[in-house]
């Protein structure tokens, strides 16, 4: 059903006159099984990326907790629950620990590539291999080439395929070993999707280390921001999220640092739920 749709105007510049524009029309899904809560239903509400003004679209969007796949942009909207929480990492103000500078060493050899959004099948060979041993029986591991293909090329935003190589010889390129299908915002770089290689005793942790590597390219381009979509309190596969400090969450008052265990009473219902609401007027935009 949708939440909302309607006509509005728009500056052109060149002709001096404005221009109509269709409102972002949003829908919610019918609810399904929850894939991180057992006996939990989840609820989505999404609308389209297209058109000129996707990229702002998506950058406000991201902002108030939104996803994006492909050409879709979604959030939670679950009747009864709140436990998914939009996080994102604060890049210039972070500090590896101890456990965290040792990763990065360990893996400094790795040579990282921003890539066009183009899939390859070294790149489909390598989730596969990583959805058998980290998410059997999930719902990705159905995919075939084309509907990677998809999910890497189908992007109205500025995407890359970020690839981590080993080194190679013979000015042939390396093994990969890991890649992060990643958007560039306005505000920060906003990870849709990593994988790599499990099987790699001497790179133990390398899912934790791309995460860094965002945080730290990130921070020195100037981008104050690394999203990592949500966290949920009870999800053993999303803990790892917790590990970077600081951490910012969406409540209802903006982006607001916290603590884990804080917001798991909260979830609990010790302290009230604080889950962002809608968006209601996006139309500003749009406005040049």
């Amino acid at each position: 059903m949708p939440y909302e749709s309607g006509f509005t105007q728009r500056w052109d510049g060149d002709s001096g006159v404005t221009a109509p524009f269709r409102f972002p029309r949003f829908f919610v899904t019918n609810p399904s099984p929850c894939p991180y809560l057992p006996g939990r239903s989840e609820r989505k509400v999404f609308t389209e990326l297209s058109g000129d003004n996707a990229p702002e679209l998506n950058d406000a969007l991201g902002r108030i907790g939104f996803r994006r796949s492909q050409n879709v942009a979604y959030r939670p909207s679950c009747a009864d629950c709140s436990a998914c929480v939009s996080v994102r990492v604060v890049a210039n103000e972070f500090q590896p620990n101890a456990t965290q500078r040792k990763l990065i060493r360990r893996n400094s050899d790795l040579i990282v590539t921003a890539c066009k959004p183009w899939s390859t099948e070294e790149q489909f060979e390598l989730l596969q291999r990583y959805l058998r041993a980290r998410h059997p029986g999930g719902g990705m591991t159905e995919m075939d080439e084309m509907d990677f293909a998809d999910m890497v090329e189908q992007t109205p935003v500025e995407s890359h395929v970020v690839e981590y190589r080993e080194p190679g010889e013979n000015g042939r390129p390396g093994k990969l070993v890991g890649a992060c299908l990643t958007d560039r915002q306005g505000d920060g770089l906003s990870m849709i999707y990593s994988f790599f290689d499990t099987e790699l005793e001497h790179r133990k942790g390398l899912g934790n280390y791309i995460i860094m590597d965002h945080i730290l390219r990130s921070a020195k381009a100037g981008l104050p921001y690394v999203y990592l979509g949500y966290w949920v309190e009870g999800s053993q596969r999303m803990q790892y999220k917790v590990r970077y400090h600081p951490l910012e969450k969406l409540s209802r008052s903006g982006w607001v640092r916290f603590d884990p265990q804080e917001q798991a009473q909260a979830i609990r219902g010790v302290v009230s739920r604080d889950e962002p609401p809608l968006p209601i007027e996006l139309a500003g935009i749009f406005r040049k």
